[in-house]
């Protein structure tokens, strides 16, 4: 018998370390060769290392949560050979890791270990023991705040959501909504994603002095030409309002090309791009994710459309790449319905602005001494005050506003 040690190999130009995620090992676990040994986090990407020999577990080099260096000893086997294997150690990158604002959603790993359920007749309303029903950690969350167990939810599909808890709480949940159950405390450790974001977000709140800058629109027009071209459209992939404001967004940018850029701290250079690549804030299971659209400003609002459903597709299942995770130069922020009145948000540093999309109202609005009930959204735009001055930021979203609010200029060429 011999003892092996597996060394974290080079997972990327320029990485120095990496987090140990999750073990899917133990000390005196027997493993084959190639099977998943860890799932480590670089600043890019999840990375799952496997093994290059079979061996029984020793030594692991960490615990989940912290960081090793590259070149030192992840984890120690005991092989039947002296000789160290002949072919390179495995590893497969998985969910990449890019961080930017909103929501959480825990237990990645758990999920991957999970076999996979056989799906349900659509039509079919099913009920499963407790830990074997399919649901996501937001549901699963709700229900557990709620006081409901989920084996006793029915459900069409192949999973519990959000619609068949509120069926659950209309019809049968009387005793369920009397009194929310106490729930114990408890201490998370940050790791993965989510310290990634934390860690993000606190360098760009300690770096970069924000300033904000809200302006009202009337998106009236431009919901009835939205309308208009999805009837044209018939069944056909259906446009959001978001293809169109990241339209109006690079037209905009064009005239600002100070916003359409990026901030070096230590080097003290601003460096202004011609392509609008832009980010969009996703959330997704682990946490925020910034996919980014390549060359926005060279797409129609039905490349956009298209592209925007599957960047976030491939965001929230995984199997995003890692440049469709980076190098955006400006971001956009929309919560949908969620989206509130007004927000402040933080800039994806090293951009130097970003513009979250707020909720559509109705509401009486004067025009030429009558009042009309008119659709209004606020846009909700932060800036980096070092590079950007206050009437730079105005006039860019002013530009914007323009745009939204006249769709024939917003979609005729320039």
């Amino acid at each position: 018998m011999a003892r092996y040690e597996f060394k974290l190999p080079d997972i990327g130009e320029g990485i120095a370390e990496a987090e140990i995620v999750a073990w899917h090992v133990k000390v005196g676990d027997e493993v084959a060769e190639d099977q998943q040994l860890a799932d480590v986090m670089t600043d890019k990407a999840t990375v799952e290392m496997e093994s290059p020999v079979a061996g029984r577990v020793l030594e692991l080099g960490g615990k989940a949560g912290e960081a090793i260096p590259i070149g030192s000893v992840l984890i120690v086997l005991e092989t039947a050979n002296a000789e160290a294997p002949a072919k390179p150690a495995k590893e497969k990158t998985s969910a990449p890791a890019v961080a930017a604002k909103i929501e959480p959603k825990p237990e990645p790993e758990a999920k991957r270990k999970q076999a996979p359920e056989p799906k349900a007749a659509p039509a079919e309303a099913v009920a499963r023991s407790a830990t074997r029903v399919a649901a996501s950690p937001a549901v699963r969350r709700r229900a557990r705040d709620l006081g409901i167990e989920l084996a006793q939810v029915r459900f069409a599909g192949d999973r519990v959501r959000h619609a068949d808890l509120d069926a659950f709480l209309l019809y049968r949940g009387g005793v369920v909504a009397k009194a929310a159950p106490l729930r114990s405390d408890e201490t998370i450790k940050v790791t993965g994603l989510r310290r990634r974001i934390a860690q993000n977000m606190q360098e760009a709140k300690r770096r970069i002095p924000h300033f904000s800058y809200v302006e009202e629109i009337d998106v009236t027009s431009l919901e009835s030409t939205r309308r208009m071209m999805n009837d044209d459209r018939g069944e056909a992939r259906r446009l959001t309002l978001l293809p169109f404001l990241i339209t109006a967004l690079c037209r905009g940018l064009a005239d600002f090309p100070q916003i359409n850029a990026r901030y070096d701290d230590e080097a003290e250079e601003l460096t202004r791009f011609g392509a609008v690549h832009m980010g969009m804030a996703t959330q997704t299971d682990g946490g925020l994710m910034v996919p980014v659209i390549r060359d926005a400003q060279a797409r129609d609002v039905w490349e956009l459309a298209a592209e925007i459903v599957s960047l976030s597709e491939a965001a929230r299942n995984g199997t995003a790449k890692r440049d469709e995770l980076s190098g955006s130069t400006i971001t956009i922020s929309s919560l949908g319905p969620l989206g509130g009145i007004v927000s402040t948000p933080v800039i994806n540093r090293p951009e130097v602005a970003i513009v979250a999309v707020n909720r559509i109202v109705e509401k009486p609005v004067a025009l030429d001494g009558r009042v009309e009930i008119r659709k209004t959204m606020n846009l909700s735009s932060s800036f980096d005050h070092r590079v950007v001055d206050g009437w730079e930021a105005a006039g860019f979203i002013q530009q914007v506003k323009r745009l939204i609010e006249h769709p024939l200029l917003l979609l005729s060429l320039r």
